[in-house]
């Protein structure tokens, strides 16, 4: 087996992980969904799956790999651990906000911050928006910066205009 990425981010669902890795596939370009592996007979007093449910999928979002993990009840996602995604257009920073905040937690939505409705956190990160934050004028910046304190979605005119003066 050839290893194609040495770090692959895996996320603990459950019972959802099938589910997940469809819904973030239909959202990224150059996506797709690997292999799914099986829980079998071992370890059912362990992990209590039935054998034959979902243990594994591997999946892609713009050729990133992952891993969906059917894991359990105990571990939930929290706002610790995100997903960034840099956008060069506004039109970017809609699609992906628009779906993955698709039945997510409304009341986590900031800076460009939300919750999908499986509970990761993403950052829908306009890439002008880190080129501003970094300008050395720190006049400019710290516009930008409490401009963006005012956002949930990132609004890239409303940036470029604080970054103006």
């Amino acid at each position: 087996m050839q290893i194609i990425q040495k770090i692959t981010p895996c996320m603990w669902f459950d019972g959802q992980a099938e589910e997940a890795a469809k819904f973030y596939t239909s959202i990224f370009h150059n996506s797709k969904i690997g292999t799914t592996s099986h829980y079998g007979e071992a370890g059912q007093e362990v992990h209590g799956n039935p054998a034959g449910s979902v243990l594994t999928v591997a999946f892609e979002l713009d050729g990133q790999t992952f891993t969906a993990l059917n894991g359990g009840p105990m571990y939930k996602f929290n706002e610790a651990i995100s997903f960034q995604v840099k956008c060069e257009t506004q039109e970017e920073v809609d699609h992906y906000w628009e779906k993955l905040s698709e039945d997510g937690d409304e009341k986590a939505q900031q800076c460009g911050w939300l919750k999908d409705k499986f509970g990761a956190s993403w950052q829908i990160i306009p890439l002008v928006l880190i080129e501003m934050m970094i300008d050395p004028d720190h006049e400019k910046s710290q516009r930008v910066f409490a401009a963006m304190l005012q956002m949930k979605k990132i609004d890239i005119a409303e940036l470029e205009r604080a970054y103006a003066g």
